[in-house]
């Protein structure tokens, strides 16, 4: 018995230098060699996530993944620092894009720490006063170009303009690290032991382990636990195959969108409550 695992290492590995050395093939061959391999415990389930990522990453481009310009989160530029604390504490954001007349027009980016130091020795100064330039990006940008020029200026945000010079959203070095390694959980996401985390008042994200009646008790919400005792479950179930980042499903107001997975099972979650769902404060949680 212990004399197979050798000869399958040397058979995976003869493959492996046939493959290299060989015409190279198409990226649906590739993928299931790197799938072949995980099966045999050659690469692990994440690093198989993160190779694919790779894989996929060069083909996308900003507009694939920005924040579009309704969701951006902005200041005005003549607003008075001390104005625009309740913004800051509620959107939890380190950075915020500087608008002029409209949110087509953005001057520059506000930092956080710049607003704190700046704010204790003259709260009557304006956004414009101490806010930084912006980077502007077109909405065609390859990821991995983006990625370079980021890391070049040691930049964490770009404003994505569209071919009229428009701004149309925006687009942050985690957005970016994202595409490859998935999810990235900030020290404002929730803790080991909690399961749902409020982003607003139409955004969460959770983990798929969530009970599907802790869920229930959380939104005010009917989902059936009859069969599955999570939302992952209850998840994979309706879709009738695991699913892969970025998969959708809806569950009448509920919007679900898949953050991070694996071929194994689903791991974490974003929640959108659908417009026709007015949810207010009504998910303010404990």
């Amino acid at each position: 018995m212990s004399d197979d695992h050798p000869g399958e290492h040397r058979s995976w590995l003869e493959r492996l230098g046939l493959f290299l050395t060989g015409e190279p093939e198409d990226r649906e061959d590739l993928l299931v060699f790197l799938r072949d391999a995980q099966k045999r415990h050659v690469i692990d389930p994440e690093a198989l996530s993160m190779i694919e990522g790779v894989m996929q990453f060069s083909e996308l481009r900003v507009r694939d993944i920005m924040i579009p310009r309704v969701q951006m989160v902005v200041v005005p530029q003549d607003a008075e620092l001390e104005t625009i604390f309740p913004l800051v504490i509620e959107s939890a954001h380190s950075r915020y894009p500087v608008i002029g007349e409209d949110r087509t027009e953005v001057v520059g980016i506000l930092l956080v720490k710049d607003l704190l130091g700046h704010s204790m020795k003259n709260r009557a100064l304006l956004v414009k006063d101490i806010m930084r330039r912006a980077q502007f990006v077109p909405e065609s940008k390859r990821l991995n170009v983006l990625l370079r020029e980021f890391r070049a200026t040691r930049s964490h945000m770009a404003i994505v303009v569209d071919e009229y010079g428009a701004a149309a959203g925006l687009v942050t070095i985690e957005d970016v690290l994202e595409q490859i390694v998935g999810d990235i959980e900030d020290e404002h996401d929730f803790g080991d032991e909690e399961y749902i985390f409020r982003k607003s008042a139409q955004e969460f994200t959770l983990k798929a382990l969530t009970p599907i009646d802790e869920f229930n008790e959380y939104f005010n919400s009917d989902l059936s636990d009859e069969e599955f005792d999570t939302v992952g479950g209850l998840i994979v179930h309706k879709l009738g195959h695991l699913p892969s980042r970025g998969e959708k499903v809806d569950f009448g107001s509920f919007r679900f969108v898949v953050l991070h997975a694996d071929n194994r099972r689903v791991h974490l979650l974003k929640l959108v409550i659908l417009p026709e769902h007015n949810a207010g404060d009504d998910y303010a949680g404990d």
